[in-house]
């Protein structure tokens, strides 16, 4: 492969400014169940760091959709920002924590600004939300636990790859996880805000004996 290029997932990415970033899709490369991540190693597609990345597209998907959804120009506006959020942390992944952008910390205060500003707005929440309500709101419960999982991926593929990371590396991750986790929380006060005016179901709670 040549040195102004390397893969993010399936692409290759150009990496001259002069250059289209994306110059091949289908490669082959992946077709006996290898890859190669952003800093030209070959991983198996099995690796927990290949699993994180995943997620963490499918995450991003999942907004795609639910911003199909959501009519509210500021959510819009929000979503569309953590989805390019997620491609900084995809990066942090994709490079083994090599990638450093100010972006994911900036990130994480923006969503952590919206979440409280969300949750403020809000009823309190007596028991556990039943995910549902309507469309959208249901789709950003879907965000919610593809998020989690994303988290959990990611946290996974640091224990397994712990013994090659150095300080640096190991902090770029933790602040993409720190991100995910964040994440999770706007999606929920945002399912919540999505049926502000309508019932929401909660669990009935636990059965108290008597």
């Amino acid at each position: 492969m040549p040195e102004h290029q390397k893969t993010y997932g399936r692409y290759e990415l150009g990496m001259d400014d002069d250059t289209s970033r994306i110059t091949k899709v289908t490669t082959r490369n992946g077709d006996k169940g290898q890859t190669r991540i952003a800093n030209n190693r070959k991983v198996s597609k099995s690796d927990a760091l290949v699993r994180a990345l995943g997620s963490t597209d499918e995450l991003n998907s999942a907004i795609g959709l639910l911003r199909c959804h959501i009519n509210a120009a500021l959510f819009d506006t929000q979503l569309a920002e953590q989805q390019q959020l997620l491609f900084d942390i995809g990066a942090v992944l994709a490079t083994g924590g090599d990638y450093e952008t100010p972006a994911i910390a900036a990130g994480l205060d923006a969503v952590t600004a919206n979440s409280e500003a969300l949750n403020n707005a809000l009823p309190a929440l007596r028991e556990f939300v039943i995910p549902g309500g309507n469309l959208a709101a249901a789709h950003a419960h879907m965000c919610r636990t593809i998020c989690r999982r994303a988290e959990t991926d990611l946290w996974a593929a640091m224990q397994a790859w712990q013994t090659e990371l150095d300080a640096q590396q190991t902090q770029r991750l933790e602040i993409a996880g720190a991100c995910l986790n964040r994440l999770s929380d706007y999606f929920f006060v945002l399912a919540r805000t999505l049926v502000v005016g309508q019932q929401e179901d909660q669990w009935r709670g636990p059965d108290v004996a008597t």
